[in-house]
């Protein structure tokens, strides 16, 4: 048996795919492969980088699915289906509107697929595939399994190696899709499982792609205390809360921590209070200079993530928020327009109030493009949340700013691999800044 597991791309410019210069590995799909019976032959293809070669046999086809990538993995999926191979699809797309993504595929996974894999496969060994295989969400996630990171080996992937300690986060954001998929709750590896993990692999840089590392500050304390005797250098995904717990923090840079993708979310307490951001309700209200104070301090830099197009916006206050962004020299930072997730509470709510473009389906419409407005903002047009996002990417990544920015010397300046990471990556997201914008779904015109 021969099984292939699929990355889609995002979309297209004019006829051909847009290739994914920033590209990171796969983690999932490298997930899958260790699920997988040793005795089943497996390939990998990456959408992003590398043609996908339909002819070449193959019993089964999996492809995950975000909702960025959906309209391109149904187009894949077709192709396969054509051919008469069989598809299944999972992913948090697949979680959140199951019922769409099975009309594209033979067979749907929901949840985290670590307990219904291996099931899968032997029912579609005995010709008795389901149609739909919901996965229970795994109170210890991916135990026992250290990801097979040698289907990524020639991809051109970033020399940065991707893996979890945690899932899910247990606040309840109004926007966000993974507090849907994961009912807003955390759940953590064993330490023991995370360090083997780290030690199976060559390379020094880590990303751990966890939602937020810091969501339970003892089971993350425990993890960054076996970091330290690895000599590691690793960023995630954090909360403004761990910053009121010295230990935790001490702890984080003693163990490698260069930084954190950090969730501003907005400069305007209206905008915060109604998003339920509740850990950054008490310091919007003295524009978080405590917190990025605190932040320089560690010597932390911070990739500040910021959503446009809340009620409480207008084009002025999102133009001060690029203007808050590029005067505290953030060493990254996204402006991302609010979107609303399929089955999520921001959904809900814009769809009973009548304020979702695209017919509800932004993420199969012909007429969306990448980076878009999608709804209908209170205080401006839909195509003036589009153009003021698209403005605050291109003034923070303008080689003004990348350069003025540099000039911090408690982050960005604190040491030469710093400054080096800093000077590498940011004409990187510069270039990718330019070349998503408007990027279409999929690569065929009209799902053809």
């Amino acid at each position: 048996m021969k099984l292939t597991l699929i990355k889609p791309n995002i979309g297209r410019r004019e006829h051909s795919l847009y290739v994914d210069e920033g590209r990171m590995e796969p983690l999932p799909l490298g997930i899958l492969a260790a699920l997988t019976p040793k005795d089943i032959e497996l390939v990998m293809y990456d959408d992003r980088m590398e043609p996908i070669p339909y002819d070449e046999p193959t019993d089964l086809v999996g492809i995950t699915v975000e909702t960025f990538t959906a309209r391109r993995a149904y187009e894949i999926s077709d192709e396969y289906r054509k051919r008469g191979v069989t598809v299944v699809m999972g992913g948090m797309h697949a979680t959140l509107i199951p019922e769409e993504v099975g009309e594209h595929c033979d067979c749907v996974i929901t949840g985290d697929a670590e307990n219904v894999w291996e099931t899968m496969i032997g029912d579609f060994r005995k010709n008795s595939l389901k149609k739909c295989y919901a996965a229970e969400q795994p109170d210890c996630p991916q135990k026992g399994i250290i990801a097979r990171r040698d289907i990524f080996e020639g991809k051109g992937y970033l020399p940065i190696s991707l893996l979890q300690f945690s899932r899910g986060c247990s606040h309840k954001c109004e926007f966000c899709a993974s507090s849907a998929y994961f009912k807003a709750r955390h759940f953590c590896r064993p330490v023991d499982e995370v360090v083997r993990e780290i030690k199976s692999q060559k390379r020094k840089l880590l990303f751990f792609v966890d939602d937020n590392i810091v969501c339970d500050h003892e089971k993350a304390k425990e993890l960054f205390k076996a970091l330290i005797p690895l000599k590691i250098h690793w960023v995630s995904q954090g909360s403004m809360d761990m910053l009121a717990d010295k230990e935790l923090m001490e702890l984080m840079v003693e163990s490698g921590c260069l930084g954190l993708v950090i969730g501003f979310e907005s400069i305007t307490p209206e905008c915060i209070s109604g998003m339920n951001k509740g850990t950054n309700r008490k310091a919007v209200n003295d524009m978080y200079a405590s917190e990025i104070e605190q932040l320089r301090e560690w010597g932390l830099q911070t990739w500040a993530a910021f959503t446009v197009g809340h009620d409480g916006d207008t084009v002025e206050s999102i133009r001060a928020t690029c203007d808050f962004a590029i005067k505290n020299k953030f060493t990254f930072a996204a402006f991302n327009i609010l979107m609303p997730y399929p089955n999520t509470p921001l959904y809900e709510k814009l769809k009973r109030e009548g304020r979702l473009l695209y017919d509800g389906k932004w993420w199969l419409h012909e007429d969306y493009r990448f980076n878009f407005c999608s709804i209908v903002p209170k205080n401006m047009t839909p195509n003036e949340l589009t153009e003021i996002s698209f403005d605050c990417r291109r003034r923070f990544n303008s080689p003004g700013s990348i350069f003025t920015r540099a000039f911090e010397p408690r982050t960005n300046m604190r040491t030469p691999y710093r400054l080096m990471t800093y000077l590498v990556y940011n004409p990187l997201f510069r270039k990718e800044v330019f070349k998503k914008q408007g990027l279409r779904f999929g690569l065929n015109e009209k799902g053809k």
